[in-house]
């Protein structure tokens, strides 16, 4: 940013933090059991993706106005996975933390762990490619027959439910569950198994709309709603940037 404000002094430049979806997490879920000087020196859950939820819940406004009416779980999966409850399109509660290492299972990154450990461990050694030990691509682990990388799917897919179940709770129920993101858009297979054990929620995919990829994937005897809908995290960042350089062009 310095760099191009010193080339170019007159461009306008609009920074679009990916945590400002989160401000208006429950106090509970965005502060940890630290001592107050800490969390009072910003020590706190702050969340991430939060770009790719606002697309999302913009989408669901005319896509599932009902939905985005109601108590939804998005589920961003991609190299970086985590999950969001979004009642009335609102976050409350998240999977990230203070960084974007807290959570789920992912690409390289271990998700919800003791934190005694080092970054570079954490951050580039884990997830899926730790457990595996043969890639942190999702779709080279899905075509493999390697036993090890079946134990990093059944991983991914088994502390994805878990969470999806507590996010549930603190939605106190739940109406729609959506997934976005490289994996949650394009992996059939990773969203059936996630989905298995939501049963008990009312989660039942349609095999054939799954693997299409298609925009409904609940089945018509399901009791929650399950839409896969492509975010746009570039398209947020333009539409904010747009807003504030005209309402800044007004002043």
């Amino acid at each position: 940013m310095r760099a191009l404000a010193a080339a170019h002094p007159g461009l306008a430049q609009v920074a679009c933090f990916d945590t400002a979806f989160h401000h208006t997490m429950l106090r509970e879920a965005a502060h940890f059991a630290l001592p107050r000087a800490l969390t009072e020196a910003g020590a706190r859950r702050y969340g991430f993706h939060g770009l790719s939820y606002e697309y999302i819940v913009d989408q669901m406004k005319t896509s599932a106005p009902t939905l985005a009416a109601g108590r939804a779980i998005v589920a961003h999966l991609g190299a970086g996975a985590n999950l969001c409850a979004v009642p009335n399109g609102v976050s409350i509660a998240t999977t990230m933390s203070f960084s974007p290492l807290d959570g789920l299972v992912m690409a390289t990154r271990c998700g919800a762990l003791d934190p005694a450990e080092i970054k570079v461990l954490l951050y580039r050694q884990s997830g899926l490619i730790g457990v595996s030990g043969i890639s942190a691509d999702m779709r080279v682990l899905i075509a493999s027959d390697d036993p090890r990388a079946r134990e990093a799917l059944d991983l991914f897919t088994y502390l994805a439910a878990i969470e999806i179940a507590a996010m549930a709770g603190a939605l106190g129920g739940l109406d729609g569950l959506v997934f976005t993101a490289g994996i949650g858009e394009r992996a059939p297979t990773i969203r059936a198994e996630m989905c298995a054990p939501l049963a008990w929620l009312g989660v039942r995919l349609d095999a054939f709309a799954n693997a299409a990829n298609a925009p409904r994937i609940g089945a018509p005897d399901s009791l929650i709603e399950v839409r896969v809908i492509a975010t746009d995290e570039e398209a947020m960042i333009a539409q904010h940037t747009l807003t504030i350089t005209k309402e800044a062009a007004t002043e």
